[in-house]
């Protein structure tokens, strides 16, 4: 199976629009999203691929409310989890939570088979060595957003092997999806 690994998306729909449409085309099954969303509404883009979208508010939480009722829309594709996520998908044990050093805290565990991870803006693709001699991977996808100076960017996981391959949005799609938008 594979999945589409992305953070901080901060609002940005062209973008995070973008990485999906890459993932459902790459034959992803579901979306892992590490938080700072901010508004849920972000979220409709996404609806069209039919794809599970499992999702944790961050430290930019917007409107949590919101993001609840997105959840809980019938025939909805939104799974909030709040803070953070432990869900199963392909027979992995997988840990979703924002904050880099949570992720390396419960990858030490030996309980997860990938913790995925954000807030830094920062791509990191680690293997760990876990408390039980095992081997835990951690994913830091960066921001899909492109916040600030960083590029665009999302990870395609594929749970049967635990490979994971970085990709790139180029951020001029949400700048030109502006410009179209303020000349309407």
């Amino acid at each position: 199976m594979k999945v589409c690994i992305l953070s901080d998306s901060h609002d940005h729909i062209a973008l995070i629009d973008a990485a999906v449409a890459d993932a459902k085309a790459a034959g992803v099954e579901a979306v892992l999203h590490a938080g700072d969303l901010v508004a849920p509404s972000t979220l409709h883009c996404l609806e069209k691929y039919q794809l599970p979208v499992h999702v944790i508010h961050g430290n930019n939480t917007g409107d949590l409310f919101a993001l609840t009722q997105l959840a809980h829309k019938p025939g909805g594709v939104v799974r909030f989890h709040g803070m953070d996520a432990a869900i199963e998908l392909a027979g992995r044990r997988i840990f979703i939570v924002h904050y880099p050093h949570y992720a390396r805290a419960m990858a030490a565990t030996g309980d997860w088979d990938l913790v995925c991870c954000g807030h830094s803006h920062k791509v990191a693709i680690d293997a760990f060595k876990n408390c039980i001699g095992g081997t835990t991977h951690v994913v830091n996808p960066g921001t899909i957003g492109g916040v600030g100076q960083a590029p665009a960017t999302w990870v395609l996981g594929d749970l049967a092997t635990m490979t994971f391959e970085l990709r790139e949005v180029p951020k001029s799609l949400e700048y030109r999806d502006r410009a179209t938008a303020d000349h309407v």
